[in-house]
């Protein structure tokens, strides 16, 4: 609690200096030199004992609880002269989100078994999946493509539908092919309209361009128009690797056609757009890179703090008023003097 007038206090003052001048009001009071006499038939039985047997009602003893009710009201008039105000403190952040599409590629190459545990698709839908778990504050949306590209989700704040969608990404949904320059022309469109300061393009692929109608270096610059910029990552070992595919006579067999991984477009890309090219060629560095990502990429906010203050004068008022009403009521009945 605080007071937003805290001089009016000094009127406190006052009371020490009322109950002083009360005290000394029977001393300053004019005796006479001769004292009055008063005739009476029998002074010392009945007088006197009226005043005496007066002097020990409950009414008489309860003649100063008028003066504690006035300076109790004095008191509190003062006080909320004062102004008591209870301050309250609430801070409002305003937060900036940043609009994300995730782009990835489903062509049959993904198949590839040459990270740990899985296939390279498996292992980039974990990824990312972890990806989503630490934003907050920002719309994300997803485009997948092979052949041809697919917008599977529009920006959403909703990243459990998110998820669910991401879960039923299977490769073979879409034509073969990799169409690296109509995924990114995609979500390049779906970006235009944005109204956030940050738009963000996250694009992964473990080939090289070889479908769709529109060149990678032409979507790269559409997309630098609009003020997106390209995250691209290269998923693959170095030296490539084989391709399983179900063979209905002896099962899994591999073909012998390795994944080629075109760097040189996918840098391209990334600096057209300002943005930066990450090469996985693991799970850990795949992890690492979506986590490097998250920390260049975060929401930005604006923290504002609000002090709001109460005003508790009437918590003091009121009783003031009420305890002066008191005194008047039993000033005029109960404890009424005569003069």
């Amino acid at each position: 609690m605080q007071l937003a007038s805290p001089f009016f206090l000094s009127l406190f003052i006052v009371i020490p200096l009322l109950i002083f001048a009360l005290r000394q009001e029977p001393r300053l009071r004019w005796k006479p030199t001769i004292a009055p006499v008063a005739r009476f038939s029998d002074f010392k039985h009945g007088f006197a004992a009226s005043i005496q047997q007066m002097r020990h009602t409950s009414s008489v003893k309860a003649l100063p609880i008028l003066r504690v009710i006035r300076f109790t009201v004095l008191a509190l008039l003062i006080f909320s002269l004062a102004r008591p105000q209870l301050s309250q403190s609430r801070e409002h952040k305003f937060t900036e989100g940043i609009d994300i599409f995730l782009v990835l590629d489903i062509s049959e190459s993904m198949r590839a078994e040459d990270f740990e545990g899985s296939n390279r698709i498996q292992i980039a839908k974990s990824v990312v999946n972890d990806f989503l778990t630490h934003r907050q504050n920002d719309r994300i949306g997803l485009v997948v493509f092979a052949g041809e590209s697919f917008t599977l989700c529009p920006l959403t704040s909703d990243y459990s539908v998110l998820v669910e969608l991401l879960r039923d990404v299977e490769i073979g949904q879409l034509e073969d092919g990799t169409a690296i320059g109509d995924a990114l022309a995609t979500a390049t469109h779906r970006l235009r309209a944005s109204k956030s300061q940050t738009k963000i393009v996250i694009l992964l692929t473990d080939g090289e361009n070889n479908a769709g109608r529109i060149e990678p270096g032409v979507a790269a610059s559409l997309a630098q128009s609009f003020g997106i910029k390209v995250y691209t990552i290269g998923m693959g070992k170095e030296g490539g690797a084989r391709i399983p595919y179900a063979d209905t006579t002896f099962g899994k067999r591999y073909r012998e056609v390795l994944t080629y991984l075109d760097e040189d477009t996918l840098k391209q890309i990334a600096n057209i757009t300002e943005g930066r090219y990450f090469r996985a060629t693991d799970t850990q560095s795949l992890k690492h890179i979506y986590a490097e990502i998250d920390r260049f990429e975060k929401t930005k906010f604006e923290t504002v703090n609000i002090v709001a203050h109460k005003e508790l004068t009437a918590y003091f008022l009121i009783p003031a008023v009420l305890l002066l009403g008191t005194e008047i009521l039993l000033s005029n009945t109960v404890l009424r003097k005569i003069p």
